[in-house]
């Protein structure tokens, strides 16, 4: 077995295991991951590259606005922010555009941020690295 595959093998084991909330955290992370190489990609002029990840961080809030629980009045609050964070994410898309990518990323690194506060309030352990 490769490095590669071995790699890969722990990554869908630490998904299949994760809890909900561990799940979250590792969204986010991809999130601002994603949104990391979008904003090296503009600059290097990588103009798929950029459009590939801009489109998974839209997939990523995708994911987060369709799990949200209306249940719960702070949902229409995150509703908001998500729909918001997808109209950039698309402004961004279409012009290449670095600082509409580095505020989506100030924006999901703070959401990331505030998810791992949660977690450890909650006695849940954020085990995974910040990116």
């Amino acid at each position: 077995m490769t490095n590669q595959n071995r790699y890969a093998a722990y990554e869908k084991s630490r998904v299949m295991t994760a809890s909900p909330a561990e799940l979250t955290l590792m969204l986010y992370e991809g999130a601002v991951k994603f949104c990391n190489i979008a904003i090296v990609a503009v600059e290097k002029n990588e103009i798929e590259k950029a459009h590939i990840n801009i489109r998974k961080v839209e997939d990523i809030i995708t994911e987060f606005q369709a799990t949200l629980d209306f249940k719960y009045p702070v949902a229409k609050d995150f509703d908001k922010v998500y729909a918001y964070l997808q109209q950039r994410l698309i402004d961004a898309n279409l012009k290449k555009d670095k600082e509409i990518l580095e505020e989506v990323l100030t924006h999901l690194r703070t959401m990331r941020d505030t998810w791992k506060e949660v977690m450890q309030k909650a006695g849940s352990n954020p085990k995974a690295h910040t990116p």
